[in-house]
Protein backbone atom coordinates (compact mmCIF):
# COMPACT_ATOMS: atom_id res chain seq x y z
CA UNK A 1 0.00 0.00 0.00
CA UNK A 2 1.24 3.61 -0.71
CA UNK A 3 0.22 6.32 1.51
CA UNK A 4 0.59 9.61 1.69
CA UNK A 5 1.60 11.01 4.93
CA UNK A 6 0.39 14.77 5.78
CA UNK A 7 2.18 16.41 8.72
CA UNK A 8 0.38 20.20 9.10
CA UNK A 9 2.60 21.93 11.51
CA UNK A 10 1.94 25.79 12.41
CA UNK A 11 4.50 27.23 10.05
CA UNK A 12 4.57 24.35 6.84
CA UNK A 13 2.86 21.09 5.36
CA UNK A 14 4.94 18.40 5.49
CA UNK A 15 4.16 15.85 2.41
CA UNK A 16 5.44 12.64 2.44
CA UNK A 17 4.76 9.52 -0.12
CA UNK A 18 6.00 6.30 1.31
CA UNK A 19 6.05 3.64 -1.06
CA UNK A 20 4.43 -0.69 -0.06
CA UNK A 21 8.21 -1.04 1.95
CA UNK A 22 8.10 2.20 3.36
CA UNK A 23 10.39 3.74 1.25
CA UNK A 24 10.22 7.42 0.68
CA UNK A 25 9.18 7.88 -3.15
CA UNK A 26 8.66 11.96 -2.98
CA UNK A 27 8.84 14.86 0.06
CA UNK A 28 8.05 18.21 -0.12
CA UNK A 29 7.46 20.70 2.68
CA UNK A 30 5.61 23.52 1.57
CA UNK A 31 3.74 26.75 3.41
CA UNK A 32 -0.12 26.68 4.15
CA UNK A 33 -2.30 27.52 1.48
CA UNK A 34 0.35 26.47 -1.38
CA UNK A 35 -0.75 24.83 -4.48
CA UNK A 36 -0.91 21.45 -3.64
CA UNK A 37 -2.11 20.57 -7.22
CA UNK A 38 1.59 21.42 -8.84
CA UNK A 39 3.27 20.38 -5.64
CA UNK A 40 2.13 16.54 -5.80
CA UNK A 41 2.27 16.46 -9.59
CA UNK A 42 4.27 13.91 -11.17
CA UNK A 43 3.63 11.93 -7.89
CA UNK A 44 2.35 8.52 -7.52
CA UNK A 45 -1.18 8.31 -6.69
CA UNK A 46 -1.45 7.23 -3.14
CA UNK A 47 -4.02 4.22 -2.04
CA UNK A 48 -4.46 5.95 1.29
CA UNK A 49 -3.54 9.14 3.26
CA UNK A 50 -2.98 9.95 6.69
CA UNK A 51 -2.71 13.03 8.51
CA UNK A 52 -1.13 13.49 11.85
CA UNK A 53 -4.11 15.29 14.26
CA UNK A 54 -2.73 16.52 17.15
CA UNK A 55 -5.62 16.04 19.56
CA UNK A 56 -7.93 13.05 19.46
CA UNK A 57 -9.38 13.46 23.36
CA UNK A 58 -10.14 10.80 25.04
CA UNK A 59 -12.78 9.45 21.93
CA UNK A 60 -9.90 8.41 19.84
CA UNK A 61 -7.30 6.17 20.92
CA UNK A 62 -6.03 4.61 17.71
CA UNK A 63 -5.86 5.42 14.13
CA UNK A 64 -8.83 6.45 12.48
CA UNK A 65 -10.72 6.13 9.35
CA UNK A 66 -11.88 9.29 8.27
CA UNK A 67 -15.49 10.49 7.19
CA UNK A 68 -18.06 13.38 7.93
CA UNK A 69 -18.62 12.12 11.46
CA UNK A 70 -14.92 11.56 12.25
CA UNK A 71 -14.38 15.19 10.76
CA UNK A 72 -16.94 17.33 12.58
CA UNK A 73 -16.36 15.24 15.81
CA UNK A 74 -11.92 16.14 15.29
CA UNK A 75 -13.15 19.96 14.76
CA UNK A 76 -15.24 19.77 18.06
CA UNK A 77 -12.00 18.75 19.74
CA UNK A 78 -10.33 22.04 18.40
CA UNK A 79 -11.52 23.89 22.45
CA UNK A 80 -8.35 21.91 23.86
CA UNK A 81 -5.82 22.57 21.34
CA UNK A 82 -6.66 26.23 19.68
CA UNK A 83 -3.13 26.49 18.58
CA UNK A 84 -2.88 22.92 17.03
CA UNK A 85 -6.08 21.53 15.80
CA UNK A 86 -6.96 24.35 13.19
CA UNK A 87 -3.80 23.69 11.17
CA UNK A 88 -4.11 19.66 11.33
CA UNK A 89 -8.09 20.34 9.86
CA UNK A 90 -6.72 22.74 7.22
CA UNK A 91 -4.29 20.36 6.05
CA UNK A 92 -6.95 17.32 5.91
CA UNK A 93 -9.20 19.56 4.27
CA UNK A 94 -6.84 20.76 1.65
CA UNK A 95 -5.55 16.99 0.90
CA UNK A 96 -8.74 15.63 1.10
CA UNK A 97 -10.23 18.29 -1.62
CA UNK A 98 -7.36 17.24 -4.03
CA UNK A 99 -8.02 13.61 -3.65
CA UNK A 100 -11.24 12.81 -2.39
CA UNK A 101 -12.01 9.38 -3.33
CA UNK A 102 -8.67 8.12 -1.86
CA UNK A 103 -9.46 6.66 1.80
CA UNK A 104 -8.07 8.91 4.81
CA UNK A 105 -6.66 7.91 8.39
CA UNK A 106 -6.08 10.22 11.18
CA UNK A 107 -3.11 9.52 13.40
CA UNK A 108 -3.78 11.31 16.62
CA UNK A 109 -0.66 12.40 18.47
CA UNK A 110 -1.92 12.10 22.22
CA UNK A 111 -3.09 8.25 21.52
CA UNK A 112 -0.40 7.00 22.45
CA UNK A 113 -0.98 8.11 26.06
CA UNK A 114 -4.18 6.87 26.38
CA UNK A 115 -2.94 3.38 28.35
CA UNK A 116 -1.71 6.49 31.48
CA UNK A 117 -3.08 5.08 34.70
CA UNK A 118 -5.58 6.85 36.01
CA UNK A 119 -3.44 8.28 38.83
CA UNK A 120 -0.97 9.91 36.66
CA UNK A 121 -3.56 11.40 34.28
CA UNK A 122 -5.75 12.92 37.05
CA UNK A 123 -5.30 16.44 38.00
CA UNK A 124 -6.30 17.27 41.97
CA UNK A 125 -8.91 19.45 40.81
CA UNK A 126 -12.70 19.46 41.56
CA UNK A 127 -14.39 16.24 39.96
CA UNK A 128 -17.13 18.89 38.32
CA UNK A 129 -14.19 20.15 36.55
CA UNK A 130 -12.89 17.44 35.69
CA UNK A 131 -16.13 15.52 34.05
CA UNK A 132 -17.42 19.13 32.45
CA UNK A 133 -14.36 20.38 31.02
CA UNK A 134 -12.74 16.66 29.74
CA UNK A 135 -9.71 18.10 32.23
CA UNK A 136 -6.77 15.47 32.46
CA UNK A 137 -3.51 14.95 31.45
CA UNK A 138 -3.72 14.17 27.51
CA UNK A 139 0.04 14.07 26.49
CA UNK A 140 1.58 15.33 23.08
CA UNK A 141 4.42 13.76 20.65
CA UNK A 142 2.57 10.59 21.10
CA UNK A 143 3.55 9.80 17.52
CA UNK A 144 7.27 10.56 17.95
CA UNK A 145 7.55 8.54 21.63
CA UNK A 146 5.59 5.07 20.06
CA UNK A 147 8.44 5.09 17.15
CA UNK A 148 11.49 6.41 19.52
CA UNK A 149 10.26 3.54 22.19
CA UNK A 150 9.05 0.81 19.89
CA UNK A 151 12.72 0.63 18.20
CA UNK A 152 14.46 1.28 21.14
CA UNK A 153 12.82 -2.03 22.31
CA UNK A 154 13.63 -3.84 19.01
CA UNK A 155 16.88 -2.43 19.65
CA UNK A 156 17.67 -3.71 23.01
CA UNK A 157 14.80 -5.86 24.49
CA UNK A 158 14.65 -2.97 27.09
CA UNK A 159 11.24 -2.99 29.26
CA UNK A 160 11.57 0.08 30.72
CA UNK A 161 11.96 3.26 28.64
CA UNK A 162 12.01 6.80 28.64
CA UNK A 163 11.77 8.78 25.34
CA UNK A 164 12.67 12.50 25.24
CA UNK A 165 11.44 14.49 22.70
CA UNK A 166 13.49 17.22 22.30
CA UNK A 167 12.90 19.91 19.34
CA UNK A 168 10.72 23.20 19.21
CA UNK A 169 8.65 21.50 21.58
CA UNK A 170 9.65 18.86 24.04
CA UNK A 171 8.21 16.30 26.62
CA UNK A 172 9.32 12.96 27.80
CA UNK A 173 7.35 9.59 27.93
CA UNK A 174 7.54 6.81 30.47
CA UNK A 175 7.39 3.75 28.52
CA UNK A 176 6.65 0.20 30.17
CA UNK A 177 6.15 -2.85 27.58
CA UNK A 178 5.32 -0.99 24.81
CA UNK A 179 2.55 1.52 26.85
CA UNK A 180 3.20 5.24 27.82
CA UNK A 181 2.49 4.99 31.91
CA UNK A 182 3.51 9.00 31.87
CA UNK A 183 4.44 11.88 30.57
CA UNK A 184 5.32 15.52 30.77
CA UNK A 185 2.87 17.68 28.93
CA UNK A 186 -0.47 17.68 30.34
CA UNK A 187 -3.70 18.92 29.77
CA UNK A 188 -2.04 21.24 27.03
CA UNK A 189 1.67 20.52 24.96
CA UNK A 190 2.44 23.92 27.87
CA UNK A 191 3.43 22.03 30.57
CA UNK A 192 6.64 20.15 31.41
CA UNK A 193 10.17 20.72 30.14
CA UNK A 194 11.47 24.09 29.25
CA UNK A 195 11.06 24.36 25.31
CA UNK A 196 12.37 27.10 23.01
CA UNK A 197 9.60 29.53 23.25
CA UNK A 198 7.71 27.69 25.74
CA UNK A 199 7.87 28.03 29.52
CA UNK A 200 6.84 24.78 30.42
CA UNK A 201 5.46 23.94 33.59
CA UNK A 202 4.86 27.49 35.89
CA UNK A 203 3.41 28.06 39.33
CA UNK A 204 -0.18 28.56 38.34
CA UNK A 205 -0.32 30.91 41.31
CA UNK A 206 2.01 33.04 38.91
CA UNK A 207 -0.32 33.25 36.23
CA UNK A 208 -3.20 34.14 38.96
CA UNK A 209 -0.84 36.64 40.44
CA UNK A 210 -0.22 38.06 36.86
CA UNK A 211 -3.89 38.79 36.26
CA UNK A 212 -4.83 39.94 39.23
CA UNK A 213 -1.84 42.15 40.86
CA UNK A 214 -0.34 43.30 37.64
CA UNK A 215 -3.69 43.25 35.28
CA UNK A 216 -2.17 41.14 32.44
CA UNK A 217 -5.30 39.84 30.16
CA UNK A 218 -5.11 35.96 29.59
CA UNK A 219 -4.31 36.26 26.09
CA UNK A 220 -1.27 38.10 26.98
CA UNK A 221 -0.31 35.97 29.26
CA UNK A 222 -0.84 32.72 27.17
CA UNK A 223 1.02 34.45 24.24
CA UNK A 224 4.09 35.30 26.56
CA UNK A 225 4.31 31.65 28.13
CA UNK A 226 3.43 29.81 24.17
CA UNK A 227 5.93 32.44 22.15
CA UNK A 228 8.09 34.66 24.55
CA UNK A 229 9.38 31.92 26.93
CA UNK A 230 11.33 29.29 27.25
CA UNK A 231 14.68 29.80 26.14
CA UNK A 232 14.25 32.63 24.12
CA UNK A 233 13.02 34.33 27.57
CA UNK A 234 16.06 32.88 29.29
CA UNK A 235 19.19 32.96 27.09
CA UNK A 236 17.62 35.35 23.87
CA UNK A 237 17.03 32.88 21.11
CA UNK A 238 14.83 29.91 20.93
CA UNK A 239 17.58 27.65 18.90
CA UNK A 240 19.68 25.63 20.84
CA UNK A 241 22.87 25.82 18.96
CA UNK A 242 23.04 29.23 19.58
CA UNK A 243 22.42 29.02 23.11
CA UNK A 244 25.42 26.29 23.41
CA UNK A 245 27.40 28.71 21.32
CA UNK A 246 26.84 31.17 23.52
CA UNK A 247 27.50 29.37 26.71
CA UNK A 248 31.04 28.04 26.02
CA UNK A 249 31.36 31.73 25.32
CA UNK A 250 30.83 32.50 28.80
CA UNK A 251 27.52 34.22 28.19
CA UNK A 252 25.12 34.52 31.30
CA UNK A 253 22.19 34.26 30.22
CA UNK A 254 23.03 31.18 27.86
CA UNK A 255 24.84 29.54 30.87
CA UNK A 256 21.74 30.28 32.92
CA UNK A 257 19.26 29.19 29.37
CA UNK A 258 21.43 25.36 28.93
CA UNK A 259 21.85 24.94 33.04
CA UNK A 260 18.09 25.19 33.36
CA UNK A 261 16.96 23.29 30.30
CA UNK A 262 19.38 20.20 31.62
CA UNK A 263 18.26 20.35 34.83
CA UNK A 264 14.75 20.45 34.55
CA UNK A 265 15.37 17.49 31.47
CA UNK A 266 16.97 15.54 34.12
CA UNK A 267 14.49 15.89 37.04
CA UNK A 268 11.74 14.64 34.39
CA UNK A 269 13.81 11.92 33.18
CA UNK A 270 14.20 10.57 36.97
CA UNK A 271 10.59 11.61 37.61
CA UNK A 272 9.46 8.98 34.41
CA UNK A 273 11.79 6.59 35.41
CA UNK A 274 9.77 6.15 38.71
CA UNK A 275 6.81 5.71 36.66
CA UNK A 276 7.94 2.89 34.82
CA UNK A 277 9.81 1.45 38.26
CA UNK A 278 13.04 1.75 36.94
CA UNK A 279 15.34 2.32 33.49
CA UNK A 280 16.39 -0.01 30.85
CA UNK A 281 17.20 2.81 28.34
CA UNK A 282 17.21 6.28 27.92
CA UNK A 283 16.23 7.63 23.97
CA UNK A 284 16.40 10.87 22.32
CA UNK A 285 15.12 12.17 19.43
CA UNK A 286 14.31 15.27 17.78
CA UNK A 287 16.42 18.11 16.64
CA UNK A 288 17.66 18.71 19.79
CA UNK A 289 17.44 15.53 21.05
CA UNK A 290 19.57 14.21 17.80
CA UNK A 291 22.06 17.03 17.26
CA UNK A 292 23.09 18.25 20.64
CA UNK A 293 25.69 16.01 22.09
CA UNK A 294 26.66 18.45 25.20
CA UNK A 295 22.64 18.63 26.21
CA UNK A 296 23.15 14.69 26.10
CA UNK A 297 26.31 14.60 27.80
CA UNK A 298 25.08 16.82 30.34
CA UNK A 299 22.04 15.30 31.19
CA UNK A 300 23.87 11.82 31.19
CA UNK A 301 26.04 13.63 34.39
CA UNK A 302 22.99 14.36 36.44
CA UNK A 303 21.51 10.76 35.80
CA UNK A 304 24.92 8.62 36.57
CA UNK A 305 23.01 7.91 40.14
CA UNK A 306 20.61 5.96 38.28
CA UNK A 307 23.34 4.23 36.14
CA UNK A 308 23.20 6.38 33.20
CA UNK A 309 26.61 7.58 31.32
CA UNK A 310 27.36 8.20 27.71
CA UNK A 311 30.59 7.30 25.43
CA UNK A 312 31.21 10.83 24.48
CA UNK A 313 33.17 10.00 21.44
CA UNK A 314 30.11 7.71 19.95
CA UNK A 315 27.80 10.56 21.90
CA UNK A 316 29.87 13.41 19.33
CA UNK A 317 29.89 10.82 16.10
CA UNK A 318 26.69 8.69 16.11
CA UNK A 319 23.13 7.85 15.92
CA UNK A 320 22.27 4.90 17.63
CA UNK A 321 23.93 3.68 21.04
CA UNK A 322 25.98 5.92 22.87
CA UNK A 323 26.14 4.29 25.99
CA UNK A 324 29.26 4.79 28.07
CA UNK A 325 30.87 0.40 28.51
CA UNK A 326 29.57 -0.89 31.99
CA UNK A 327 27.04 1.72 32.04
CA UNK A 328 23.59 0.07 33.73
CA UNK A 329 21.35 1.83 31.33
CA UNK A 330 21.39 1.73 27.82
CA UNK A 331 21.56 5.31 26.08
CA UNK A 332 20.57 6.09 22.47
CA UNK A 333 19.78 8.22 19.47
CA UNK A 334 17.00 7.85 17.72
CA UNK A 335 16.39 9.77 14.49
CA UNK A 336 12.77 10.91 14.78
CA UNK A 337 10.14 9.04 11.94
CA UNK A 338 6.56 10.35 13.01
CA UNK A 339 6.33 9.54 9.10
CA UNK A 340 7.07 6.09 9.41
CA UNK A 341 4.73 5.58 12.38
CA UNK A 342 1.76 7.41 10.67
CA UNK A 343 2.16 5.23 7.72
CA UNK A 344 2.08 1.41 9.67
CA UNK A 345 -0.85 3.58 11.61
CA UNK A 346 -2.96 4.02 8.49
CA UNK A 347 -1.78 0.76 6.99
CA UNK A 348 -3.57 -0.82 10.48
CA UNK A 349 -6.25 0.59 9.95
CA UNK A 350 -7.32 0.59 6.52
CA UNK A 351 -6.62 -3.33 7.35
Amino acid sequence: MRVLVVNAGSSSLNLRLHGPDDEVEQSADTEPGADLEGVLHGWALPDAVGHRVVHGGTRFTDPTVIDRAVRKELEELTALAPLHQPKSLAGLDAVTALLPDVPAVACFDTAFHTTIPEAAATYAVPKEWRERYAIRRYGFHGLSHGWCSASVAELTGARRIVTAHLGAGASLAAVLDGRSVDTTMGFTPLEGLIMATRSGSVDPGLVLWLTEHEHLGPHEVAETLEKHSGLAALAGTPDMREVLAGAARGEPDAVLGLEAYVHRLAAGIASMATATGGLEALAFTGGVGEHAAEVRARTAERLAFLGVAVDHTRNDTVDGEITAPGAAVRTLVVPAREDLEIARGTRVALR
